[in-house]
C-alpha cells in the first residue's frame, strides 16, 4: 500500500481514539453530576465548556493531522468512535462506577449511623 493510505488509516484511528476520549471525558462529567448534584445552570456551563473542548479538540486533529483540511471522513470518524464508546465502553463503565458509588455511599452512612450510636450511648 501507498504512503498515502498509510496516512489515511493514521488518520481515521486517530479520529476514532478522539472520539473515544471525547465520550470518556464526558462519563467524568456524568459520573461528578451523580456523586455532586447540580442544577440545570451548572450542567449547561459544564457542556458549555465540554463542548468548546470538543470542538478545540477535533480542530487540533484536523489541523495537526491534515494541515487543517477538512475531511468528512476523519469528523465521521470522531463521531463513530463517540458512538462505539458510548454503547460499548461507557455502558459497563458506568454500571461500574454507580456500583462503586453505591457501596461507598451504603458504607459512609453504615460508618456515620454507626458513630452516632456511639456518641449517644456516651452521652446518656
Amino acid at each position: 500500500m501507498s504512503e498515502r493510505i498509510y496516512y489515511e488509516l493514521l488518520l481515521t484511528a486517530l479520529s476514532l481514539i478522539t472520539g473515544g476520549w471525547l465520550m470518556a471525558v464526558y462519563d467524568g462529567f456524568r459520573f461528578l453530576r451523580i456523586l455532586i448534584r447540580h442544577n440545570s445552570l451548572f450542567v449547561g456551563i459544564e457542556d458549555f465548556f465540554y463542548w468548546i473542548y470538543a470542538g478545540g479538540a477535533v480542530f487540533m486533529l484536523l489541523y495537526e493531522q491534515n494541515n487543517g483540511a477538512f475531511r468528512f471522513y476523519a469528523v465521521a470518524g470522531v463521531f463513530l468512535g463517540m458512538v462505539f464508546y458510548d454503547r460499548f465502553v461507557s455502558r459497563f463503565f458506568f454500571r461500574c462506577l454507580k456500583k462503586i458509588h453505591k457501596w461507598f455511599k451504603m458504607i459512609t452512612t453504615v460508618s456515620y449511623t454507626h458513630l452516632r450510636a456511639h456518641e449517644t450511648r456516651s452521652n446518656l
